[in-house]
């Protein structure tokens, strides 16, 4: 049986860290993810939110996908909140207003638990030496938290994770 994609178009996937933004993005099919680059953060003057404007302007995308990274017990703690503030002024810088409508993209939050260690084995086992992983690993993070998206939303039908306005209003409450 194929899988039946509901929503058409070019997603982009982001790991927020602390130093570094990695960034990813589908094919206009919404199926494979593939790295993009890496962005300094920038939080004093947002050129790294303004470089994922521009990228998702230019490939007409649909939808951010912003890696949400909750503890293992699932709460979320500083890392979460970092995340969740990024994924809020990313949605303010592309105009997302509650509830939607035509031509609005949409900035969703995703679980991410391990994605990073994740990230590191894959290139490990692929014969990056460990050196050669600080300049790609935020970038095979965005690609695994896109994937996963792009994977979960073709397997159930549904967008996955959360979808915030500009506003910083949950649309979709998480799933207890």
């Amino acid at each position: 049986m194929a899988e039946q994609r509901s929503r058409p178009g070019a997603r982009v996937g982001v790991d927020v860290g602390n130093a570094r933004v990695g960034v990813a993005a589908s094919d206009a099919s919404g199926v494979f993810a593939h790295p993009v680059r890496t962005l300094p953060r920038d939080v004093a003057g947002g050129s790294d939110l303004d470089a994922i404007v521009a990228l998702v302007e230019e490939l007409e995308a649909v939808e951010v996908v912003v890696g949400l990274p909750r503890l293992l017990s699932g709460e979320e703690g500083e890392s979460a909140r970092i995340a969740r503030a990024y994924a809020r002024e990313l949605a303010v810088r592309l105009g997302v207003r509650a509830g939607g409508g035509a031509g609005t993209v949409e900035v969703r939050l995703v679980d991410e638990r391990l994605t990073t260690v994740d990230a590191h084995r894959r290139l490990r086992d692929s014969g990056v030496p460990g050196r050669g992983q600080r300049a790609v690993i935020d970038q095979a993070a965005a690609v695994l938290i896109l994937q996963t998206a792009l994977d979960t939303e073709a397997l159930s039908g549904r967008p996955p994770g959360e979808t915030l306005s500009a506003e910083g209003k949950r649309k979709k409450e998480r799933r207890r």
